[in-house]
């Protein structure tokens, strides 16, 4: 079916939000609690505990494409994209409460367990978040409607990162701490993750189904026509390198929380609101920035805004806290604008190549873009590891124990410094970004369909 041109129905746009319940709480909450859990409760040493946190989600890379070649071949009655967010959304909360079920108690044997259930964690995600990724192409073909589109969705993500991120370490410490607390906090995100999943799929049975138009033979020549499309090459490096910074922010909240704040007990749960929160109140501003500036500049803007507040954060040990939760806020607006700007850009190259090719192949360029998205999730956490176990940053299997000058300044650069130089940087990937709602006009219009994209 054929995406219609216009505005889509409210029920559309909180339904197709609705699925970042299950993407914002499986992206914020293993980056989040998973490197302490192993750290702090099952005494895996930081080094070894940042490689089973990045190799799973490494897999990723390699199985999205995969995925988005499969969705884009899926015919249904429910559309090409739909059954994947039902079933994979299903099998995600099922594994992800398996990842902290702590069949195996404490040591080595619980840690290879927790790296064999997030690998497949890891692969349930791929199945339901590259098809839901792939749906904006196919929902509208209207380029402001996308960035509407995407401001509900970032706006329930926002809120699903609020509420996933700052409720999980309660629930840990309501459930008792240790073991039995990390299981409820499992079951937890597992009902947000479900939730997310029937809500999408329920809310968008009205919507476009996404017949899928042809495409390439095979999926070489697929990811081939994927990496000839310049403006999507230059967003992908933008947003993967920043979602290394992004997560890198996250793997470190509860040890900058303890460490530097001094507060263990409240401290993630403030950062969490501080970082999270602001997203709800400025997302009106940024689609109203978008509109004056155009999504590059809005991107560029709010990577700027980010990068900044968190150099700035490295003063947080002599700062009032007052003005180290504020800095958080600030770079939550970064944030906001950055998700919001660089998921309604990704549509716009989609549709930009269908335009040109007559071949709409959403699902690969989704599954790059995922897996991109995902390692980059990934890899911040394995750093943030790296850099505790370069500075000397002392496990335990009973909770966090003091730390030594070195550990600590370890924590402070790598919550601050590395993510704003790698929001910062990778912002200039964008000068490879030119793709405004004239070219897609003029693409429409202009060019032959069967051409080949420049």
């Amino acid at each position: 079916m054929h995406a219609p041109p216009g505005p889509l129905p409210r029920q559309v746009h909180l339904g197709y939000a609705l699925g970042s319940l299950a993407t914002g709480a499986f992206g914020t909450v293993p980056g989040l609690l998973l490197l302490p859990y192993l750290t702090d409760t099952l005494g895996v040493a930081a080094g070894v505990a940042a490689l089973l946190v990045l190799g799973p989600k490494a897999w990723d890379v390699l199985v999205n494409p995969v995925v988005g070649r499969l969705s884009d071949r899926t015919r249904t009655r429910w559309g090409a994209r739909r059954p994947y967010l039902l079933f994979g959304g299903l099998a995600l909360a099922v594994s992800f409460a398996a990842i902290f079920a702590g069949l195996f108690g404490t040591g080595p044997a619980a840690g290879a367990y927790v790296a064999v259930a997030f690998l497949l964690t890891a692969t349930a995600f791929a199945f339901f978040q590259v098809p839901y990724v792939a749906m904006p192409a196919e929902l509208t073909d209207d380029y402001a409607e996308r960035t509407r589109l995407m401001s509900w969705r970032i706006a329930v993500l926002a809120l699903a990162i609020l509420v996933s991120g700052a409720l999980a370490p309660m629930v840990v410490t309501a459930g008792g701490d240790g073991l039995a607390g990390y299981r409820w906090m499992g079951l937890f995100v597992a009902a947000l993750i479900a939730v997310g999943a029937l809500g999408a799929f329920l809310g968008t049975r009205a919507a476009p189904t996404g017949t899928v138009a042809e495409s390439e033979p095979t999926l070489r020549a697929q990811l081939a026509v994927a990496g000839r499309n310049w403006a999507f090459r230059a967003l992908l490096v933008c947003f993967v390198v920043q979602s290394v910074g992004v997560a890198t922010i996250l793997a470190g909240v509860n040890y900058f929380a303890a460490q530097i704040l001094r507060d263990p007990a409240t401290g993630p749960t403030v950062l969490f609101a501080c970082f999270v929160g602001p997203a709800l109140l400025v997302m009106p501003v940024w689609t109203r920035v978008g509109a004056r500036l155009g999504k590059r500049a809005a991107l560029v803007t709010a990577s700027v805004i980010f990068a900044v507040a968190a150099f700035a954060l490295v003063a947080a040990p002599v700062l009032p806290a007052v003005a180290t939760y504020a800095l958080v806020a600030l770079i939550g607006c970064g944030y906001a604008g950055q998700q919001v700007f660089a998921l309604a850009m990704l549509p716009d190259c989609i549709a930009y190549d269908t335009a040109r090719t007559g071949r709409r192949q959403a699902g690969v360029f989704t599954g790059l873009w995922t897996a991109g998205e995902t390692f980059g999730l990934a890899l911040g956490p394995g750093l943030f590891g790296l850099v505790l176990q370069i500075s000397g940053y002392a496990s335990s299997s009973t909770g966090p124990v003091a730390q030594s000058d070195t550990a600590r300044l370890g924590i402070l650069l790598g919550f601050t410094v590395l993510p704003a130089l790698l929001v910062g940087l990778a912002a200039v990937a964008l000068r490879g970004y030119h793709l405004t709602a004239a070219d897609l006009a003029r693409a429409v219009t202009d060019t032959p369909k069967g051409g080949s994209p420049t």
